[in-house]
């Protein structure tokens, strides 16, 4: 295709072309589906596949799911030196090939569950039909969208004190956020960092009063009344944060606080939005499944990882809700087959 058309080419007859780039291009069939690839989706694979059901799974936008941006992972089993998020990923799509999951690069861009098989789009040019769907495609934190959240990913941002908590022992850290998971973000660092400052935005805490009490009766945790943060600094690591405390207001000051890690605590956005037409969820996304289990709403359809969970979001619950979902859709198949 040339780079530029004629004149006679513009205009009216753009919009016909672009369609037509879009035109699906292919129809494949397979038995299961995977979609996503963190250690709920290669967990998955790596069990269908040993179960012989020769699952297809596509990696999605982020190849390794949120993992990937973590350096170091202290906290999954089998691993007593430590691993990085990056190799540990790597390793989990290794075992799930050796078994022969075919695992392929693309973004699932559209869903029918209407009826079976079940169709998804790929990339907006390919439909898979499948038997079986599991959906492992995660969870995406909330950023604030400051320029250096990026400069510092992994190097001191964190939108998860559980998995990253441990390396903050002794420092002094900050939590954005006043809900009840800035709360417990907070409440958890307290147990190892040596202060924790909470920047709330408000004058108030919109976590319950329960967690409220908790976090006003830790000695080390300072509340940061209408403060915004405004930018971190710090020579290759994070050595402090920026902040404008009564933004708007005459008031309105700048204040800097020194502290060795940023926790990020105003939520998570599941990776749900193609499949609410079909699949039931709670009021932010997260798709909801059988209690014990991994099934959906609708039958040979099955959710896990962080996609599901909104209580745990750990790596190793992450993976064990992959072992369920591969045996659910592998007994589920063997009963409607």
């Amino acid at each position: 295709m040339a780079l530029f058309g004629k004149i006679d080419d513009l205009g009216s007859n753009e919009p016909q072309k672009q369609e037509k780039r879009n035109e699906i291009t292919e129809v494949e069939k397979t038995r299961v589906l995977i979609i996503g690839s963190g250690p709920a989706g290669y967990t998955a694979a790596i069990y269908a596949a040993r179960a012989n059901l020769k699952p297809v799974l596509y990696e999605g936008l982020q190849p390794g799911g949120q993992l990937t941006t973590t350096t170091e992972v202290e906290n999954f089993p089998g691993y007593p030196e430590g691993i990085t998020g990056p190799e540990m990923m790597e390793d989990l799509k290794k075992q799930a090939a050796r078994f022969g999951t075919d695992i392929r690069f693309g973004m699932a861009t559209k869903a029918d569950l209407s009826k079976r098989p079940f169709s998804i789009t790929i990339d907006d040019k390919k439909i898979i039909e499948t038997d079986a769907l599991i959906i492992a495609t995660g969870a995406t934190a909330k950023y604030l969208g400051l320029e250096d959240e990026k400069k510092y990913s992994g190097s001191g941002v964190s939108a998860c004190a559980t998995c990253d908590g441990f390396f903050y022992r002794g420092k002094d850290v900050a939590v954005v956020g006043g809900g009840d998971t800035a709360c417990e973000e907070a409440l958890y660092l307290a147990g190892l960092a040596n202060k924790v400052y909470m920047i709330v935005r408000r004058n108030v805490l919109r976590a319950s009063k329960v967690m409220q009490e908790r976090v006003f009766k830790t000695p080390n945790i300072e509340i940061l009344w209408e403060h915004q943060t405004k930018g971190l600094f710090g020579d290759g690591v994070v050595e402090g944060a920026v902040l404008v405390k009564k933004k708007g207001t005459p008031e309105e000051e700048e204040v800097k606080i020194k502290i060795d890690g940023f926790f990020l605590a105003i939520g998570h956005k599941p990776n749900s939005d193609i499949f609410k037409d079909y699949l039931e969820t709670d009021e932010v996304g997260y798709i909801k499944t059988v209690p014990g289990t991994t099934k959906t709403n609708v039958p040979g359809v099955f959710a896990c990882g962080d996609v599901q969970d909104s209580v745990y979001r750990q790596a190793v619950t992450a993976a064990g809700t992959g072992c369920m979902a591969a045996i659910d859709a592998e007994r589920w198949l063997a009963e409607n087959a």
